[in-house]
């Protein structure tokens, strides 16, 4: 059975980042993706003009009115951006109960531009990261969700993944995946931990400024690929490697002047353009 995921985000109009690059990693995945705006910007590849919250109540009878007809296998949570905004998702998760539920904690864009307000990083780790089966945050943001400066080399990631996973206040199977892009050198290496298993995801850097969408590119693959695979640990390597060889042909795109958006459609799209 083809699953069928939702991803509840914010809008990208360029297309690299929020529901729109969720919705075609999700679909070049092998998911029938279907969506619930969660919030509005103004953005391109070079920055973040404006945001345009969206009403919470609305918020809600998209989620409600989905999930009365739609089957739903995996959820991803991406950009919020409000307290009222996650406690009426963080509801709808409680109600619904949808299986698998991925939780990109969307602090802080590309550019730099914020968007997650302060008063909601409490509401998120008191209401999201528990009814999430795994949780995915960057180095930058899992400093704030701790309360605590960045990590900066791979041995500190360790002991942040275990404090991140003690956020999640539950004894049942639940997975940290620690993104160590921030790192200096030419290794990327995630970590991906269950309160038990500790699994190193190493990676070469790939020298490209197209990293617009990364963190949403990857959750959004894993929501697609965990209801594909028994195990978390499957589903997590092959997201990272459909991510990374997106970065890889991002080239190919030369969409705008900034921080470019990953290839979602490597796979389907020829390497050269037909010539017409």
């Amino acid at each position: 059975m083809i699953p069928s995921t939702l991803t509840i985000a914010g809008v990208d109009p360029s297309g690299g980042a929020g529901i729109l690059a969720d919705v075609k990693a999700m679909s070049a995945l092998g998911a029938y993706a279907n969506a619930v705006v969660a919030a509005l910007t103004a953005q391109n590849t070079q920055g973040v003009t404006g945001i345009q919250p969206v009403n919470p109540d609305f918020i809600k009878k998209q989620i409600d009115t989905l999930f009365a007809d739609v089957r739903i296998d995996a959820v991803k949570i991406g950009m919020l951006g409000q307290q009222p905004v996650i406690r009426v998702v963080s509801d709808a998760l409680a109600q619904w109960q949808p299986k698998h539920v991925v939780l990109d904690p969307v602090m802080v864009a590309k550019s730099g531009d914020h968007l997650l307000e302060q008063s909601a990083v409490d509401a998120m780790r008191e209401y999201l990261v528990p009814q999430s089966t795994m949780i995915t945050p960057n180095l930058p943001e899992a400093g704030v969700m701790l309360d605590e400066r960045p990590v900066e080399t791979v041995k500190e990631m360790f002991g942040a993944a275990e404090r991140l996973h003690r956020l999640f206040n539950a004894n049942d199977e639940r997975w940290v995946f620690l993104k160590g892009g921030h790192l200096p050198g030419n290794e990327c290496t995630d970590l991906l931990y269950n309160g038990d298993r500790m699994v190193e995801l190493p990676a070469l850097r790939i020298d490209t400024k197209n990293t617009h969408g990364t963190g949403c590119t990857l959750s959004a693959a894993l929501a697609a690929l965990l209801p594909q695979h028994k195990d978390a640990v499957d589903a997590a390597k092959a997201a990272k490697q459909y991510l990374y060889k997106a970065i890889a042909r991002s080239h190919e795109l030369k969409i705008g002047s900034g921080h470019g958006p990953v290839h979602h459609f490597h796979q389907w799209w020829p390497t050269q353009p037909s010539q017409i």
